[in-house]
């Protein structure tokens, strides 16, 4: 009774009742008020009769002198009378036309359609003529028996005469009247007709309605209560809901067999979803949404058994270059040898219930629970410095990258999954704070570390302004004769609590933030100002000034328009100006970075590659970016005297720079043996703390008088 009461089939029994009970209302009001019916569909059909027939023959004696008036023209004009008959008579035999007249433009007769046309040349005489003849355009005049219709006949603008078209109204009264009677009859007929219909259809209406309810519930309230059983099992995650066999080859049984499609269908797209969702599509390894479900669940566990968990936070070292000098497609190719070598030590060291995921870019992240977690997170972290500092072979070029690995335990380190993730962050990038290609485990005072870089970079965006930072010297010499000939610009930062921070922290913070995008060109700028105002050398020489340029200011592409500003605003010449640029910020796109420099070199900026041998590129790319000269990294003439291949790659570099027109500089000279080594190899140009320590402006004018 309940399913009766609310469902579909209760209500069509009810919408049945009471559609019945509305028809019989309406047969009851129908037989009450037919003899009414009668007698008003009567006087309405005569007006409307009446009306109609009115219309009628009002729009066809206009159309009809419409008609003859433009066809008329030419006959009336012509004076073919023989045209004009006929073209009169055609429309004098149309019913209801009482006569066609043709006059000309003095209201004279000129034709009626008959055969002899007795008023020929006589002026009408008729009550309506006068209206007739003075008509512009359409007149329509009335009498008791005729509707007269007048229209002008013109030739061009000329009015050359004038037509009228009688309607007979007495003979459109007979036939108004005839209709009349006609529609009467054939009220009575239907009104008695449509009432047996009625009654008919009423008893009809209550056999088909029972017939009709029991149809309904067999073969569509059942089917459907069935698919929307099936459905809420659907919803709740049920993709196997059975449904009744189906043979029915009508639309229900067709949307049975659709909804088992859809089901069907459901079911293998929400398998295909997750595997998507949960699946990084470049790897296959589980992704951060997954490793983030799996984290929580594993902690959730870990908690009840008052277990440990371990994990691992691995970044690749230097990966954006790969990406920079080899393309992308290379970068996505050592990603996948990466994912290879990380899952095979994952599968030596990590445990059987290890989690390894791909958190995004170069970063993977591996959880390992079980056993020791804390001795087999530190194998794991060594199998993966050990596999992942090897070589890689990416289109068909050896690399060198290592990884970063940060180790942070639970519940040790952290007691939430966020909280252990970050902690795994700070630690890999302690690892890289440390050299890369190594592993550290988290510590509490890591996170005073990352505080301590946060204050940093906050109080490192307001240094310049307060005067904080100064610029400092480095003087470079002839080899030759030990002649000062240029200084290299140095940023200091003397912070009034923290004391003098080193240039290898705060530079690296500046660059990290993008601070340095905004420090830069302020220190080219007071580089340029202060070495304008440098005397002369003894010997009439001015120094030049070397100044460092972040790859972030190259990458930019304002850098040869910032040069071209400072040199204009300080009036240094472009010849005592040098730009010191990394080799691996050179080489990152070659074709911006060859445009660049060309663009400088035209202004007559020169251009010296920094820490040169220390990237990928080596001198193969010496002759792709133009360059004045390179710097030998400091780490190569540290080891000149005890290591061979240093003092022979020093040597190389020197000898094929010298045979491309490159001046080489060395820098970090702290011992004599070392000036005299590169003095034979025929270095141009050194630097260092034998020669002489950083200095200020007052100093360099000093040793520029005093002839150093």
């Amino acid at each position: 009774m309940k399913l009766l009461g609310s469902g579909m089939q209760a209500r069509f029994l009810l919408a049945m009742g009471g559609a019945m009970l509305v028809v019989v209302a309406i047969l009851a009001v129908l037989l009450g008020r037919q003899a009414a019916m009668q007698g008003e569909v009567r006087s309405l059909s005569n007006g409307v009769i009446h009306e109609l027939f009115d219309r009628s023959v009002r729009s066809r004696g206009e159309a009809m002198v419409r008609e003859l008036s433009d066809a008329l023209a030419g006959p009336l004009h012509n004076n073919d009378l023989d045209q004009v008959g006929a073209l009169v008579r055609s429309i004098s035999r149309q019913p209801v036309v009482r006569y066609v007249l043709v006059f000309d433009d003095r209201g004279r007769l000129v034709h009626d359609g008959s055969a002899t046309v007795p008023g020929s040349g006589r002026p009408m005489t008729d009550p309506l003529a006068a209206g007739a003849v003075a008509a512009q355009s359409l007149v329509v005049q009335q009498s008791p028996t005729v509707l007269d219709n007048a229209m002008p006949i013109r030739v061009g603008k000329q009015r050359i005469g004038g037509v009228r078209v009688g309607m007979a109204l007495d003979e459109v009264l007979q036939r108004e009247q005839a209709a009349n009677a006609t529609l009467g009859e054939r009220l009575q007929q239907m009104g008695s007709r449509h009432l047996g219909w009625l009654l008919l259809m009423l008893g009809l209406l209550v056999v088909i309605g029972v017939v009709v309810i029991l149809y309904v519930q067999r073969t569509l309230v059942a089917p459907i209560r069935e698919l929307a059983a099936a459905a809420r099992r659907i919803e709740a995650g049920d993709y196997q809901a059975p449904l009744r066999e189906n043979t029915r080859d009508d639309e229900v049984g067709e949307l049975v067999r659709g909804f088992a499609r859809m089901r069907d269908a459901i079911a293998r797209h929400d398998r295909e979803v997750r595997r998507m969702a949960y699946t990084d599509a470049l790897t296959g390894l589980t992704n951060r949404l997954a490793f983030r479900e799996a984290l929580d669940h594993r902690l959730m566990a870990a908690r009840a058994s008052n277990h440990r968990l371990g994990l691992l936070f691995a970044d690749i070292d230097d990966f954006k270059r790969v990406n920079d000098t080899l393309g992308h497609e290379a970068g996505d190719e050592a990603l996948l040898q990466f994912a290879q070598r990380i899952g095979r030590a994952v599968t030596e060291a990590g445990g059987d219930d290890a989690v390894l995921a791909r958190f995004g870019g170069d970063e993977f992240v591996i959880l390992v629970g079980d056993g020791d977690v804390a001795a087999n997170a530190r194998l794991l972290a060594e199998v993966l410095v050990r596999e992942l500092g090897k070589p890689l072979v990416v289109q068909g070029r050896e690399l060198f990258l290592g990884t970063s690995i940060g180790v942070t335990l639970f519940p040790d380190d952290a007691a939430d999954a966020t909280t252990l993730l970050k902690n795994g962050d700070i630690a890999m990038y302690q690892a890289k704070m440390a050299g890369k290609n190594c592993y550290r485990y988290y510590s509490r005072a890591m996170d005073h570390a990352v505080e301590r870089r946060v204050h940093m970079e906050q109080e490192l965006r307001g240094a310049w302004e307060r005067g904080e930072l100064r610029l400092a010297y480095q003087p470079i010499f002839r080899m030759r004769d030990r002649r000062m000939v240029g200084v290299e610009v140095l940023l200091r930062w003397q912070h009034p609590t923290l004391g003098t921070i080193p240039p290898s922290v705060f530079i690296e913070v500046a660059e990290q933030s993008g601070l340095i995008e905004v420090i830069g060109p302020k220190v080219l700028r007071a580089a340029c100002m202060e070495a304008v105002q440098w005397p002369r050398g003894v010997a009439g020489d001015e120094l030049f000034v070397s100044v460092n340029v972040s790859p972030r200011q190259l990458r930019g592409g304002e850098l040869p328009a910032l040069v071209a500003q400072c040199l204009q605003e300080s009036g240094l010449p472009a010849s005592r100006l040098h730009l010191e640029l990394t080799e691996t910020a050179v080489i990152g796109d070659e074709m911006l970075a060859a445009q660049l420099l060309d663009r400088l070199h035209r202004a007559g900026v020169k251009v010296w590659l920094d820490d040169f041998g220390t990237g990928f590129s080596g001198l193969s790319h010496l002759r792709q970016v133009p360059v004045d000269g390179v710097k030998i990294d400091k780490s190569f003439v540290a080891d000149m005297q005890r290591d061979p291949d240093d003092l022979a790659l020093t040597t190389a570099i020197i000898a094929m720079a010298h045979a491309l027109g490159i001046t080489v500089v060395a820098e970090g000279i702290e011992q004599e043996a070392q000036f005299e080594l590169l003095a034979q190899r025929g270095c141009d140009l050194g630097q260092g703390y034998r020669l002489s320590h950083p200095v200020t402006s007052t100093e360099v004018v000093r040793m520029i008088e005093s002839g150093a």
